[in-house]
């Protein structure tokens, strides 16, 4: 017990302890966090539906018609019609034969990698990619070639150097939206890199689904290439306001992940409400409405960025709701943190090990239905806290 109160001495004395916050009530633009009203900027809940009444409501329904809980793990007890029916919903979504559901966006990420490949296969991972695939190239046992971050050339040079010892699969992974710098992967170079070597290539799609695209299916709806893609992974809990993740690919590669993925097989499945509030979110993001949330979202970001940009503030190249400004160092980033929740916005600071050393940042995340009004507010009081360069 000793060194663990020692260990978080030292994190109190660097800045680096993270503590948890409760938020009464639902997510919003705008909620109670711990007894007072804040403007939330710091959430992945970008079309604002894990409150949208038709998603509530699908959950209730979900709940009242097939419970609370699913008991045990799909295998051992089969899923429930909420979850075959987002499934379907899934594939057609991203143009797949299936979809298979995960719980979290970090088991889907371990569980494919961990299930898809093995000691004789190459993995091919940019330099950014979220923890979860990073963790998901460990338990493979592949051997992991890290990238630069989004640099497809010198992606090429790396797989042309590997060619002449190739034994098994190999696999291209990136996020779609990178979490902490708010870019998108070069999807469509990443697409010719994998015809060419004859690999597979997968996009973590968490902060593009719902969001990006047309008809918001994601990075590569964006940028032209979503059939180029042979892995899907994405999550409900963020645009979609949900909980849970899926994979949506051929059936091979499901039925696969079904008898060799660990997180797959030894865990509960999904309640049925968040399969059925996600399937009822997928509705909106496909109709009018989903639409309409979606320029407003592209709106209120450039509203957002705009004002950031005047003062000169570094956003570390965003591209999407995701909106850095880069601090520096742990201590002048939590300063920041406070005094932006002293004056009611709630902005995370993010600091090692999640971003590198002297890349800390305040982490903020547009919404929908943020008031353009908060967000000018908002970015104010950053300009004010940070200090333009």
């Amino acid at each position: 017990m000793e060194n663990w109160r020692q260990e978080l001495e030292e994190l109190d004395r660097t800045g680096m302890r993270r503590s948890l916050r409760t938020v009464q009530g639902a997510q919003g633009p705008r909620v109670r966090l711990e007894g007072r009203e804040v403007l939330l900027l710091c959430s992945n809940n970008y079309l604002g539906l894990a409150a949208h009444p038709a998603v509530v409501e699908a959950a209730i329904e979900a709940t009242a018609r097939f419970g609370a809980g699913t008991g045990a793990s799909r295998l051992v007890c089969g899923g429930m019609e909420p979850h075959a029916d987002l499934e379907e919903r899934l594939a057609a979504f991203k143009g797949t034969q299936g979809a298979l559901l995960f719980n979290t966006g970090y088991a889907a990420n371990t569980g494919i990698l961990q299930g898809l490949l093995g000691p004789d296969d190459v993995v091919f991972s940019d330099a950014l990619n979220h923890a979860s695939i990073i963790d998901g190239c460990r338990l493979s046992r592949a051997r992991t070639v890290v990238y630069p971050h989004a640099d497809a050339a010198a992606l090429e040079a790396l797989m042309a150097r590997e060619a002449p010892q190739r034994k098994g699969r190999w696999l291209i992974v990136t996020d779609g939206v990178f979490s902490m710098d708010g870019d998108v992967a070069p999807l469509p170079a990443l697409v010719r890199l994998k015809e060419k070597y004859d690999a597979l290539l997968m996009v973590d799609d968490a902060h593009g689904t719902g969001v990006l695209g047309e008809e918001g299916r994601g990075s590569a709806e964006h940028l032209g290439c979503l059939d180029g893609i042979d892995l899907h992974m994405g999550t409900l809990g963020k645009a979609l306001g949900s909980s849970g993740a899926y994979l949506a690919a051929e059936r091979t590669v499901l039925d696969i992940l079904v008898n060799r993925s660990r997180p797959f097989i030894f865990s509960t499945n999904l309640p049925p409400s968040a399969a059925a509030a996600a399937r009822a979110a997928l509705q909106i993001v496909a109709s009018q409405e989903g639409k309409e949330l979606r320029a407003s979202l592209r709106r209120n970001r450039e509203l957002f960025v705009a004002r950031l940009r005047q003062e000169g503030l570094d956003l570390l190249g965003s591209e999407t709701q995701i909106v850095p400004v880069l601090t520096g160092e742990p201590a002048p980033t939590m300063a920041a943190s406070t005094r932006l929740l002293e004056e009611g916005i709630f902005l995370q600071g993010i600091r090692p090990p999640t971003v590198p050393q002297g890349r800390c940042r305040l982490r903020a995340t547009v919404m929908a239905d943020h008031a353009p009004a908060d967000l000018e507010r908002a970015a104010r009081a950053i300009i004010d806290a940070v200090g333009a360069p």
